[in-house]
């Protein structure tokens, strides 16, 4: 991050890490149901390396976007705490609460479960979408602060979570309509845009190959929703294999730029994908 400029991204906890498994065809799955209090503790325990950096010096904790100014001063880089799945809330509105307390900023509702939220792209749905804990979820953190995060909900899941926020939110990290399961329709993508918030695109050899490819799945997503509803989200250490990844080393997040550039975007154009549209939604989102 340092190397390549890189101000602040989110660090994710994976809530239903100890649940993943592959299947012969080679998609992820949650393989069992998780015991009273197993994901909520692995949850607390996956970020520990990143306040452990924290206390070392090494990053800077982002807990509102004043806190990004002073970790530009300070030239380190910052890091805003987020969890991938709403699995370790286990059913229980408070602890959204208790993760805005411990420093969470960013919440995604689903991952590989079909949780108590809602529906994934990846399994037939049982909900019929979001929850009616899922929507109180969304409230409370739309009260509190907590950036909603819908990647890898289903299409009627999304719809309902525009319904009944507040609030702009993320879809953190998807690609425009190629063969791939977390990939979103148009109409998917223009539901987030239409409150007001980002699409992050991530860099999946899907459709579109190599880095050339990424920046072409970038470009598609403008031509979608508009440059202000575009921003980049890596899944940096989530996608697998290694052949699958387009992109992955932050030391060179200046190539980004550079490439939207050569493309014809302008320099304003280029600064909201880069960070600009998320901090415009984190600040809309922090406010009370």
């Amino acid at each position: 991050m340092k190397r390549g400029a890189l101000k602040a991204t989110l660090f994710a906890a994976v809530a239903d890490g100890p649940l993943i498994g592959r299947r012969p065809s080679g998609g992820l799955y949650a393989t069992r149901e998780p015991s009273p209090g197993e994901l909520y503790a692995f949850t607390w325990r996956h970020l520990e390396p990143v306040r452990a950096r924290v206390s070392a010096g090494r990053l800077d904790l982002i807990a509102g976007p004043t806190d990004l100014d002073l970790a530009k001063r300070q030239e380190r880089p910052g890091a805003i705490l987020a969890v991938e799945g709403g699995d370790f809330l286990e059913g229980r509105l408070e602890r959204v609460g208790d993760a805005y307390a411990r420093g969470v900023r960013s919440i995604q509702l689903v991952h590989y479960r079909v949780n108590e939220l809602g529906d994934i792209q990846t399994e037939p749905p049982v909900h019929g979408g979001l929850t009616a804990f899922g929507k109180d979820v969304i409230r409370e953190m739309n009260r509190l602060g907590v950036v909603v995060d819908v990647a890898h909900l289903t299409h009627d899941g999304v719809r309902a979570a525009v319904e009944v926020a507040k609030k702009p939110m993320i879809l953190s990290h998807t690609v425009l309509e190629t063969p791939f399961a977390r990939a979103v329709s148009r109409e998917h993508a223009r539901l987030v845009a239409a409150r007001g918030g980002v699409v992050g695109i991530f860099p999946v050899n899907s459709g579109y190959h190599g880095f050339g490819g990424y920046i072409e799945h970038i470009v598609r997503m403008i031509g979608a929703v508009g440059v202000d509803h575009v921003g980049v989200g890596t899944d940096m250490d989530g996608i697998s294999p290694p052949a699958f990844v387009s992109f992955d080393d932050y030391a060179e997040w200046p190539s980004i730029g550079a490439a939207l550039l050569a493309r014809g975007r302008s320099r304003e154009d280029v600064a909201r994908v880069l960070g600009g549209n998320f901090l415009r939604v984190f600040a809309e989102v922090a406010a009370r």
